[in-house]
């Protein structure tokens, strides 16, 4: 066997007990922790956006009429395949930047690495991988910071630059104001069957290596205010969150929602992760499910990694999949 073919037949993702973002600290766990943190002495004039509502970023007004944006994000392997899992993180981690309206300036790499366990050539590849992602998107990639892990994890830690007076804030939806999302959902179902069987979905690695840079521009031209991304709480659960905190109830056209190839078979076979499972039973208690199963609400809440732009108002080639509605009872609908 060459040194190649050895390093197809490595499955990365059976080196981690989880997969993406659907290995975070669950939804609820994760406010739990960090309620304490948000007092009124860690509020400051210049924190735009900070811990309060969960945004996807960190932005500080500086000198200039301008802002700073700070991110950070990294995870275990999603896919098998090292410079997709390289692309895939780096995506996933300048989708916070896009999702709060700025564009991303510089990134160091984040990586543990099993050093005895796994070739180090490998991590050349997920390197690479994440090195030409950040040249598509224009942004410096300089060194970064390493650690021998008994799991492989890899991301970045990205700066940005964003108009203060022109953001996308999870607080910022209105009543009237429709829906979009500007990628499909299903990755979390089709990845949990790639590490289970090892078949490999083009589609899912095509759509969590698409930039949200474009979405995010198109947004702020059409003077869009609102928005997050969907990754490992699901649409249900970021969608959950920007209710809760714009004041308002989401109302789900559950038809219009857009899935890749093969989600729906894929839940139906059981590859729904424990995140998924968690996502769901974190909103239950604020959602009014109305007629649908439990096929519906998985996919709903499923854990995406690098997923979209879930924007409070029409952005361009992107599907209108529900409605913000004055504050019901329940902060979600399903109809």
């Amino acid at each position: 066997m060459t040194e190649t073919s050895e390093r197809t037949a490595i499955r990365l993702t059976q080196y981690a007990h989880g997969g993406g973002c659907a290995c975070k600290i669950p939804p609820g766990e994760l406010e739990g922790i960090v309620a304490g943190l948000i007092t009124p002495d860690t509020a400051r004039d210049d924190l735009v956006i900070g811990l309060d509502d969960g945004d996807d970023a960190a932005v500080v007004r500086i000198e200039g009429g301008r802002a700073v944006v700070a991110t950070a994000d990294f995870f275990t392997p999603v896919v098998d395949d090292p410079y997709d899992w390289g692309r895939i993180a780096a995506t996933n981690a300048l989708s916070d930047v896009y999702a709060v309206g700025g564009e991303p300036v510089v990134a160091v790499n984040l990586l543990g690495w099993p050093r005895d366990t796994l070739p180090m050539d490998l991590v050349t590849e997920v390197l690479r991988g994440g090195l030409d992602v950040a040249r598509a998107a224009a942004c410096h990639l300089a060194g970064g910071h390493s650690v021998d892990d008994p799991e492989p994890k890899y991301g970045m830690a990205v700066t940005g630059l964003a108009d203060p007076e022109r953001l996308l804030r999870i607080d910022g939806g209105r009543a009237g104001t429709p829906i979009s999302l500007t990628k499909p959902l299903g990755v979390g179902v089709l990845n949990t069957r790639h590490k289970a069987t090892g078949e490999v979905f083009p589609q899912a690695v095509a759509a969590m290596t698409t930039l949200n840079r474009d979405a995010s521009r198109a947004a702020l031209a059409a003077g869009i205010s609102c928005a997050t991304d969907v990754t490992g709480f699901g649409l249900l659960g970021h969608l959950y969150k920007l209710a809760r905190a714009s004041g308002v109830t989401a109302v789900v056209d559950v038809a219009a929602v857009p899935y890749l190839d093969g989600a729906r078979e894929a839940v139906r076979d059981g590859y729904v992760s424990g995140g998924t499972r968690r996502n769901l039973a974190w909103v239950e208690p604020h959602l009014d499910p109305g007629r649908f199963r439990e096929e519906d609400l998985l996919l709903l809440a499923d854990a995406q990694t690098s997923g979209g732009l879930l924007v409070a108002g029409e952005v361009p080639g992107a599907p209108v999949v529900g409605e913000l509605v004055p504050r019901e009872a329940a902060a979600l609908r399903l109809a």
